[in-house]
């Protein structure tokens, strides 16, 4: 399995990270992308990254809560930092709880779209309470190798489509699957297994039985379980197909 979305360098693994990852390549993780949020967490991603190498992958970009008043800095500091990044994430908007910096994260959103046409490089997008405005940012910045992740999707099935006529998305499936009484499951029933990848977004989102919990990758398993569940079919090929959606999408030029 890939894990295609965890902040392993949170804080919250501080204290046994190394028993994080052990727990990780047990139950079947083989690779792990760590989205960025800001320049003050950047050190620490770092960090991980090397200590973990060829098992877990950068990827580069400002996250839409962390646009704000000095948007620019952040954006100077994430494009000078992209090197060796097989992403450009976790980026995208967000007016969840305020719409103050609607105009800023959607100029932000614009640039490192252009980065990653530029890098021909996948996107990782975070929509909250955003879904219009993703969509019309979509269709003004499409370009024909436009692709990435729609992470910890939380929207219905037309609105998925209607992203992916400006691009090639996956939809990122996290914990909320496992949540009793999930709309996401209906959403997921329509949607083919070959445009699903896995993510846990650890150490926030955690799958049943584990809800409100700290999160972490070996719970992937639960995810997966829960997918097969909802689409019919066994936990193997569902780990089959989701793996290597992540691989091309990632791990290959998609459009070569």
């Amino acid at each position: 399995m890939i894990d295609t979305h965890v902040h392993l360098y949170d804080q919250a693994y501080d204290k046994d990270r190394d028993r994080v990852v052990a727990r990780a390549k047990e139950a079947g993780v083989t690779r792990c992308i760590l989205p960025a949020i800001e320049r003050s967490t950047y050190k620490a991603m770092e960090a991980c990254l090397k200590s973990y190498p060829n098992w877990t992958f950068k990827a580069m970009g400002v996250h839409p809560g962390s646009i704000g008043s000095n948007y620019k800095e952040e954006l100077d500091f994430a494009r000078t930092h992209v090197n060796k990044a097989v992403a450009i994430g976790e980026v995208g908007l967000d007016f969840y709880r305020s719409r103050e910096f609607q105009k800023e994260q959607i100029v932000a959103l614009e640039e490192q779209i252009q980065w990653a046409k530029e890098l021909d490089l996948p996107l990782i997008i975070h929509s909250r309470s955003a879904f219009p405005e993703l969509l019309q940012t979509f269709k003004k910045c499409s370009h024909p190798n436009m692709r990435g992740i729609l992470h910890a999707w939380s929207g219905g099935v037309e609105v998925f489509r209607e992203a992916n006529r400006y691009g090639h998305f996956y939809m990122g499936i996290g914990g909320v699957l496992t949540f009793r009484n999930a709309r996401l499951a209906e959403v997921v029933k329509e949607t083919q297994l070959n445009q699903i990848v896995l993510e846990t977004d650890a150490p926030w989102l955690s799958p049943e039985p584990f809800r409100g919990k700290r999160n972490e990758s070996a719970y992937l398993v639960y995810i997966a379980d829960r997918l097969a569940q909802v689409k019919g079919t066994n936990k193997e090929y569902v780990v089959a197909v989701t793996t290597q959606n992540a691989l091309s999408l990632f791990f290959t030029k998609a459009y070569e």
